[in-house]
């Protein structure tokens, strides 16, 4: 829960921009508490169809008894309308009032637009805000809608397209469980391998990381400054030795040693190098020749910055790699976090966890309510 009290904090560029432009979509075509009295299906149609003067009546007015014109309905009640009008807080919300003085408008075809365009401007894609949209709209076209109702619509189907891939990454009874790590240059793959592997020791499993980014010495420091951290080992190669062959070596180490897990970094690479890719499949192959069912996992990290680009990066590593799942990092960093929306409704792979920070608890497994909520900015403060 702490993780995601801390999501709602730090996704705030994401959840900012469509909580803005949801509510300034509502407040665009919005109407007045007054005119959406008739509308409503309450018993007291008689009354209401009998009392409008839309421009006339005050929203304070729009409560019991709206039928006194407006000139009276302030010094006629006596202390029991006084009452209501005068307890607009927490208490006046648990009572359920204040929700009939939210502007509502009424979802027809042309907010439907509006609400596509602010989907796909988040990097949601056109293909899922249409079927988002489309879900959100059934069953309630005509109806007027508060700010919040919809940002409650939106969180609902943003959840219901992620829940079938938030799935944490599988532990297998096979030992050592290879798991190779791939993404472009800047994604956060070594921060992640970093932070899952002291996260596996935590949780009673032996951990081998092997530093197959062997052309920067950084990531190298990086990974042994985690493995230090968790008391996990690092085995590493001269600078600029072959990856496949460290790989190799790092999976007969860690057969030695009966580890559980063999977390293998690779070099950051874009995925329209093809020299590069080429390397990637060759420490596959690699692999593959130790153990046929090798690599068990095959995890790309994204970085949610690069918005609508992450989905050329999935299509290409899951070409070459056979991605088994995803992590997404520095949600915290963007205005695209609608983009982990698109990746799940285009591809279905299972989003094993995401990030909002460098600290080691700021990795956590993926759950699609909190993020929905997260996202549209619900219980923001």
């Amino acid at each position: 829960m702490a993780f995601f009290s801390k999501l709602k904090e730090r996704l705030f560029k994401s959840s900012s921009k469509l909580e803005e432009g949801l509510d300034a979509i509502v407040e665009e075509g919005a109407q007045t508490p007054a005119q959406d009295a008739p509308v409503e299906p309450a018993a007291s149609e008689v009354e209401t169809a009998a009392a409008p003067e839309p421009g006339n009546v005050p929203a304070a007015a729009v409560t019991p008894e709206p039928e006194t014109p407006p000139a009276e309905a302030t010094p006629a009640p006596a202390p029991k309308p006084a009452e209501p009008a005068q307890s607009p807080g927490i208490l006046g919300r648990l009572m359920g009032r204040g929700a009939k003085d939210e502007p509502r408008r009424v979802l027809d075809d042309d907010m439907l637009e509006q609400l596509e365009e602010l989907l796909i401007s988040s990097d949601m894609g056109v293909e899922t805000a249409l079927r988002v949209t489309a879900n959100m709209a059934e069953g309630r076209l005509g109806r007027r809608l508060s700010s919040r109702e919809i940002k409650e619509l939106l969180a609902q189907e943003v959840a219901r397209v992620m829940d079938h891939v938030a799935k944490p990454m599988p532990i297998y009874e096979k030992r050592p469980q290879v798991v190779l790590v791939v993404g472009v240059n800047g994604s956060g793959k070594t921060t992640t391998i970093g932070k899952l592997a002291s996260q596996f020791k935590a949780a009673g499993k032996s951990v081998v990381i092997a530093a197959g980014d062997t052309f920067r010495a950084a990531a190298v420091e990086q990974l042994q400054v985690w493995g230090d951290r968790a008391g996990v080992p690092v085995l590493t190669a001269p600078e600029g030795s072959d990856p496949a062959s460290l790989a190799f070596d790092a999976m007969t180490k860690a057969e030695e040693d009966g580890a559980d897990l063999l977390m293998i970094d690779t070099a950051g690479r874009l995925q329209n190098r093809a020299d590069l890719m080429e390397e990637l499949a060759k420490i596959v192959r690699v692999i593959r020749k130790k153990d046929p069912s090798a690599p068990h996992n095959t995890l790309l990290v994204l970085d949610a910055t690069t918005g609508q680009n992450a989905l050329n990066q999935v299509d290409t590593f899951q070409k070459l790699a056979d991605v088994s799942g995803l992590v997404m990092t520095k949600l915290d960093g963007t205005a695209k976090g609608g983009v982990l929306v698109a990746l799940a409704d285009k591809f279905g792979l299972p989003i094993h966890a995401i990030g909002v920070g460098e600290q080691i608890d700021d990795l956590a497994p993926f759950d699609p309510e909190e993020f929905a909520a997260a996202l549209t900015g619900l219980d923001r403060g």
